[in-house]
């Protein structure tokens, strides 16, 4: 059961982060520095949340291999590190966006966000497909320990 919910759980932790991310954004172009301070220390925490789940659960649990048709295993495998590529790139960007805001380097803050909130704001909604595509549109597949369920793919 844990292995269901917990991920149902972490997605939409993605997902409000996600749109805390983008509301953050928005607010700090319009000159809401309060608002986007705000939004984005409580963008990070839901990020924050989904590593912890994510984590803890590939750790106890495991990962589900894909339960999808063959024929699109190469595709779900190549889409998957895509994603893992970019959220990993998006979460060291977002930890070093966050370091500068916290030590008031502001210029170079304004600099290195521009991309991480690009970078999170696509790999937020490939997390999403992923969990989609894993448990939605073709449950079934089994858990296995995370890097024999990525190798599985290919």
């Amino acid at each position: 059961m844990l292995h269901t919910i917990l991920p149902a759980i972490s997605t939409t932790c993605i997902a409000i982060s996600a749109i805390f991310v983008a509301f953050g954004w928005y607010n700090i172009r319009r000159g809401n520095r309060d608002t986007h301070r705000r939004l984005m220390i409580t963008g990070a925490c839901f990020a924050l949340v989904f590593f912890i789940i994510y984590c803890s659960r590939t750790t106890l649990i495991g990962n589900t291999t894909f339960g999808g048709p063959d024929s699109l295993r190469l595709f779900y495998g190549i889409f998957l590190a895509v994603h893992i590529v970019l959220a990993t790139v998006a979460a060291v960007f977002g930890i070093v966006t966050l370091i500068l805001a916290f030590s008031e380097k502001f210029a170079k803050h304004r600099k290195v966000g521009r991309w991480t909130a690009v970078l999170w704001l696509i790999a937020a909604p490939t997390g999403i497909v992923v969990y989609v595509l894993l448990y939605l549109m073709y449950p079934g597949g089994t858990t296995k320990p995370m890097i024999e369920s990525f190798l599985s793919h290919f």
